[in-house]
């Protein structure tokens, strides 16, 4: 199978690719930059390219759409691409805050410039509990900065996006992931939990054939279904957010009110 993985040059994304790799399945990667590429020279076999573009920005997110499908269509793609504790908020070259350009328009807008693959898989965090649900300043122009809160609030946005993605394309299956706090350079050394249990979940819903890997509209942890905010399954949550995020990029993943 042909699966992408956003944020590919180290931790959670690298692993994975190495993993499917290492099943036989072809894997496009992503890189920051040239120069961040550089980690994928010691990966053998089986890897179809690499989209290189930064993120945070819009433009070399929609660059990275058109790369990947100048590839070919995806059986599935992984969106691991994410920051964590940002010292404030930022200024993207659109305006945002970065932990919202990186974590939540990136995934939105390669969702809805990509061709539609067959899976789709969001990593989300068990922080996700901890985001408000509510819209009002979702790009943190207003209120004081919290890197935390920041964090959480767009893990429960991608967690959503991956949820209503269930609900309104039936024919793709889409799942949202909490790896766990795992030993990477984002999740730090003293982490407690199985770095390999934090890909495997991802790697299994893109690739594998098992009845139970072949479902759609659920949040994991561990290989293992777990529920997750009660916003994230709320309707009413999921049109308004993507109905904030169309606004905002000037791109519309769907006609979600119509469902």
């Amino acid at each position: 199978m042909r699966v992408f993985i956003t944020g590919s040059t180290d931790g959670l994304g690298l692993n994975a690719a190495r993993e499917l790799l290492r099943q036989g399945h072809q894997v496009v990667l992503n890189a920051r930059s040239a120069e961040r590429a550089a980690v994928f020279d010691t990966l053998y076999g089986g890897v179809l390219g690499v989209a290189i573009g930064d993120l945070s920005s819009a433009v070399e997110t929609r660059s990275v759409a058109d790369q990947v499908n100048q590839i070919g269509r995806m059986d599935a793609i992984i969106h691991n691409a994410g920051i964590y504790l940002e010292r404030d908020r930022g200024e993207t070259a659109e305006g945002h805050a970065k932990t919202l350009a990186v974590n939540v328009l990136a995934p939105y807008l390669l969702t809805g410039l990509i061709d539609r693959p067959a899976r789709l898989i969001y990593v989300s965090s068990g922080m996700h509990l901890s985001g408000r649900a509510s819209l009002g300043d979702i790009d943190w122009n207003k209120r004081s900065w919290s890197a935390s809160q920041a964090y959480s609030e767009s893990k429960l946005y991608v967690a959503t996006i991956a949820a209503a993605v269930a609900r309104c394309w039936p024919e793709v299956l889409s799942n949202s992931v909490n790896p766990g706090w795992v030993p990477t350079k984002m999740g730090g050394s003293g982490a407690p939990d199985d770095l390999a249990m934090g890909y495997q979940t991802q790697t299994r819903l893109a690739v594998s054939d098992d009845a139970a890997a072949k479902v759609s509209g659920h949040y994991w942890f561990h290989k293992q279904q777990r529920p997750p905010a009660p916003s994230v399954t709320d309707p009413d949550f999921q049109g308004r957010l993507i109905d904030k995020l169309s606004e905002m990029t000037g791109t519309r993943l769907m006609s979600y009110r119509q469902r």
